[in-house]
């Protein structure tokens, strides 16, 4: 006779979720979790606030996911941003809308939303024990019977692992879900960083570390070609570069990385104006400042800490009078206002990854039931999933949906 309705590997968001929807609907659930504390990771979520989810429609919501969002639209369905943001508000967490669709917990603490989640859960009675390494799933018959945890065989009916991905592996989140689901016969995807920060050749990022920019336009570009564009907001760093369009473009670029193409990002400083409105704002303010010195003017057109790296780049005498700089100088001037490209010689690692490209394939699992297609009774649940999204609640969204059906079917199928 089986111990446990349902285990659950992880008491990250996917997991609690999976858990308290197993409860609900009767079932006597435990949750393994390997480190001392549940949702270690999700505590750092958002800086420290927790991006709790965003207020997209379904349909946009899918175009954020890769590589298949549609893949989503069941788990999307039967639970969404409205009814995380109900659960959190039912046990006294209050949300608040910010720019970009972003739901963030009104208090702005991230530890608000974990304990209101283990409310939740404890209120259907939810076993969890800590410090608990699951090693073994127990397959019998293609069928699971149970887990082997710390040396200890626990019997159950159903097993939903959420063991997340690889990123910020300090938290808990190593990889070692991915060998688990492989020893039972799944396939797994290369697990590769995602929103992730990028590593620049020469010293300029460097030179503007810490420099924040908003309203900017980075490109990327693979071998000459442009391959994605984001517009908003990046920030430098002492390796290089950072910041919400920078980590949505990586994932782009940590595959051609990998694959050992030439890659550069360029910086549109003035992205609101097409090169020829550009021009015609040049000419008028060295029109209207003839007898200033041209670095005055730079005050008009950049930040003042990136005047002085700029200005190298340039290459151009800025101690001569406005009206003195020449057609072909301030073409130059243009050029670099629209086009300020950096080589990308690497991006960082896991450790520094919001979220984890790759892991068990989604064509071995039922898009209707999170249940696994090669092994009956298994299910998964969050990041452990081939699926990551840009920035903005996205990826928690796809761990509290996946978890929450996967939930409902362990108990329904």
């Amino acid at each position: 006779m089986s111990n446990f309705d349902v285990i659950v590997i992880g008491a990250g968001p996917a997991g609690l979720l999976a858990a308290g929807r197993a409860a609900e609907l009767g079932g006597k659930v435990l949750v393994l979790e390997k480190m001392r504390r549940e949702g270690r990771k999700l505590l750092i979520t958002g800086k420290g606030r927790c991006n709790i989810t965003n207020d997209a429609p379904i349909s946009e919501f899918i175009k954020h996911v890769y590589p298949n969002g549609r893949f989503l639209r069941n788990a999307f369905s039967s639970f969404f941003s409205k009814d995380i943001i109900k659960l959190l508000a039912d046990h006294g967490v209050e949300s608040t809308l910010e720019c970009g669709g972003r739901y963030f917990p009104a208090s702005n603490r991230s530890k608000d939303v974990l304990k209101a989640l283990l409310e939740w859960v404890k209120s259907y009675n939810v076993e969890i024990r800590c410090n608990y390494r699951v090693e073994e799933l127990i397959v019998e018959n293609n069928t699971i019977i149970g887990v082997q945890a710390n040396g200890q065989k626990l019997l159950c009916n159903r097993i939903i692992v959420a063991t997340g991905g690889k990123s910020y592996p300090a938290t808990g989140s190593n990889g070692d879900g991915y060998e688990l689901a492989r020893r039972v016969g799944h396939s797994i995807v290369k697990a590769r960083p995602a929103l992730v920060p990028l590593e620049t050749e020469g010293d300029v990022a460097q030179k503007l570390q810490g420099l924040n920019l908003k309203n900017v336009k980075a490109t990327v570009w693979v071998n000459g070609r442009k391959k994605a564009d984001d517009f908003g907001e990046m920030i430098f760093t002492h390796f290089g570069l950072s910041g919400p369009i920078i980590l949505t473009l990586s994932r782009e670029v940590v595959i051609e990385l990998q694959n050992k193409n030439k890659v550069e990002i360029s910086i549109d400083l003035k992205p609101a104006l097409d090169e020829q409105k550009l021009d015609n704002r040049l000419i008028r303010d060295l029109n209207e400042n003839g007898n200033k010195k041209l670095l005055n003017l730079f005050r008009l057109w950049l930040p003042a800490s990136m005047i002085p790296v700029f200005v190298d780049l340039l290459n151009i005498d800025t101690e001569k009078e406005c009206n003195q700089v020449s057609s072909k100088e301030r073409k130059q001037i243009l050029y670099l206002l629209k086009n300020l490209v950096f080589k990308i010689s690497n991006y960082r690692s896991f450790k520094e990854a919001i979220i984890t490209s790759g892991g068990v394939s989604t064509k071995e699992i039922s898009q209707k039931t999170m249940e696994s297609k090669i092994v009956k009774g298994l299910y998964f649940a969050g990041e452990i999933i081939d699926l990551d999204a840009q920035t903005g609640g996205y990826n928690l969204q796809i761990a509290y949906s996946t978890g929450w059906l996967a939930g409902n079917s362990s108990m329904k199928d």
